[in-house]
């Protein structure tokens, strides 16, 4: 008798998991049948396009316009890249490796200019510079090519040789230069050395392949200068491959420490990173630089590191992306990434800002809102927050160029002047002490003075709108001679911009000629002196107490980056302060 109970709950559990089955399989089913009718239609309206519309059609064109909006619907990251791009999205996202001479180019006004030189190639070597006219590349003439033409032209096989024709400013007749293509593969790790206070400075610019051992390189040739403390500048890195960003966590984190997980609807996909060997360094000081545009496998790092209080992160609040890509081979050498899981750093926070499911009526999407935002610990017990990038321990303002400084980059006249500089100045002893004397940027203004590089102030804007808005309803008149007499005081105090604006002027021309001599290195050395973020680094690291009431979360850095709305789940907080840009 007491075995009846018993075979009564089998059974039942028995038909339970049968209709379970059921449902799902005939969910599956479904799911199927929709796949394979939507297939259907878009195959036959593909078709009946092809064939009935008036005019000729590019299939795979309208192929890829039909596949892009489709994904257009769900992130930015979700992408179909057809073969005849396969090549470029490599480049992008896995490895800068190709042929060619080492030089980034430019078209302008239908010709074509050398804009960078990378040190150590081909073209370095042959003394091409930055400023030098591209007129024929083997022997065919590039005036009114592209850059993606003449690219092609430059690139090629390693060993090739390739027939350059040059003019350059203050040469009569033009260059002929022959360079033998090498392998050209830009570093991940652009920059390496010591700065102030015996600092050791690591700037990455990407995480493709080979960026950790890049970093473990840098690293290990900074330790031999016994440094202080060492900074990592994840500054404008839009991040790249997972598993890389892994291992540069490991260079500071013991073994076996979690380190980030991904998490999506299929369970296959999820993992969870682990630190797989001892660190090279455990215990010096260190800080994470980022901005607004370090993205995704920066926010690993930087993210890690804060929630296991191993860093110090100064600069502003990162991108916000916490979502993780796969890519899948398609048929006819095609691929497609897809947006597989969102990623989670140690305290257990995704840092993903903008929602992309829940859009609104118009196809807009959502950032996060404040009272949204979850609470987390960091592995001491600081306060971290979801939603919203890494917030920094330090934040350090932003500053923004002004519009005159804008015009002159955007005009190329920086560009130009740089050229002639390198011209009459054929060697700069010292980078890192460089600086524009006030001769020379009497000679600068000068350079200018038949140049044209118009640009409108924010006053000037403002201006113009209470124009536009005043004429629409008809009250112009009424104040014409007031707005005449505004505008020309704007112009007249427009006119001094170049004196008012003359430091951050002479900082972007002083780094432009830099590189003329020392290339991308010459950049990074002459602009220490002005970087605010890299300095507030050196000035924290040798204040040890600092370091640790930071890392400890003692007093004000207990808590970081909390929304200005009160939290989810703390409403009634009434000690809640704001800790957002100010």
């Amino acid at each position: 008798m007491g075995k009846a109970p018993l075979s009564k709950y089998k059974k039942k559990a028995f038909f339970a998991g049968i209709l379970m089955l059921a449902l799902a399989t005939w969910g599956f089913k479904d799911d199927l049948f929709q796949i394979s009718k939507n297939l259907d239609v878009f195959t036959s309206v593909y078709k009946e396009v092809n064939i009935n519309y008036v005019d000729d059609v590019n299939p795979s064109k309208m192929i890829k316009t039909g596949v892009d909006a489709m994904l257009d619907g769900l992130d930015p990251y979700t992408e179909f890249v057809p073969e005849s791009e396969i090549e470029d999205y490599r480049l992008h996202y896995v490895s800068t490796q190709y042929g060619g001479i080492g030089a980034g180019i430019f078209a302008r006004n239908g010709k074509v200019y050398v804009s960078d030189i990378f040190a150590g190639f081909p073209a370095q070597k042959a003394d091409i510079r930055a400023g030098d006219e591209l007129v024929k590349i083997n022997d065919i003439a590039l005036e009114g090519k592209n850059n993606d033409q003449v690219g092609l032209l430059l690139k090629g096989a390693k060993g090739a040789s390739i027939k350059l024709l040059l003019k350059r400013d203050g040469v009569s007749a033009p260059i002929e230069k022959t360079l033998v293509r090498d392998e050209i593969k830009q570093p991940n790790v652009s920059y390496y050395g010591m700065v102030d206070g015996n600092m050791g400075y690591i700037k990455l610019d990407k995480f493709l392949e080979n960026s950790a051992d890049e970093v473990t390189n840098a690293l290990v040739s900074i330790k031999k200068n016994n440094p202080n403390g060492i900074i990592l500048d994840l500054r404008s890195n839009g991040g790249g491959i997972l598993q890389e960003a892994v291992k540069i966590v490991n260079l500071f984190i013991p073994k076996d420490v979690e380190v980030v997980s991904q998490k999506g609807k299929i369970k296959e996909k999820n993992a969870t990173y682990t630190t797989v060997s001892e660190p090279l360094e455990p215990n010096l000081p260190l800080v994470v630089l980022v901005n607004s545009h370090s993205a995704s496998a920066s926010e690993i790092v930087a993210g890690s590191l804060q929630d296991l209080d191993r860093a110090i992160i100064i600069g502003q609040r990162s991108y916000g992306k916490g979502l993780v890509q796969q890519t899948f081979n398609l048929p006819y050498n095609s691929l497609v990434k897809i947006t597989i899981a969102k990623y989670y750093v140690p305290s257990g926070r995704c840092i993903q800002e903008i929602d992309y499911t829940h859009r609104k009526d118009d196809g807009t999407v959502f950032k996060v809102a404040d009272s949204l935002m979850h609470e987390f610990k960091t592995k001491d017990g600081r306060s971290v927050y979801d939603g919203s990038g890494i917030y920094p321990d330090i934040y350090i303002k932003q500053d923004h160029f002004a519009n005159i400084t804008e015009a002159l980059v955007g005009k190329l006249l920086i560009f130009d002047y740089a050229t002639r500089y390198r011209d009459t100045h054929p060697t700069l002893d010292n980078v890192r002490t460089f600086s524009l004397s006030d001769a020379d940027y009497a000679d600068f203004v000068k350079f200018l003075a038949d140049k044209n590089y118009s640009y409108n102030t924010g006053s000037e804007k403002l201006l113009a709108n209470l124009k536009t808005e005043a004429t629409k309803e008809k009250e112009f008149g009424e104040i014409q001679n007031e707005y005449d007499v505004l505008k020309a005081k704007l112009l007249a105090s427009k006119k001094n911009d170049l004196q008012l604006h003359k430091d951050e002027i002479k900082q972007v021309l002083e780094n432009e000629i830099a590189s003329r001599y020392y290339y991308e290195k010459g950049r990074y050395e002459t602009n220490f002196k002005y970087d605010k973020e890299l300095a507030q680094a050196v000035k924290v690291m040798q204040d040890k107490p600092l370091v640790a009431n930071i890392l400890k979360g003692e007093g004000s850095y207990k808590v970081i980056g909390k929304p200005v709305l009160a939290m989810a789940g703390k409403k009634g907080d009434k000690d809640a302060d704001a800790s957002d840009e100010q």
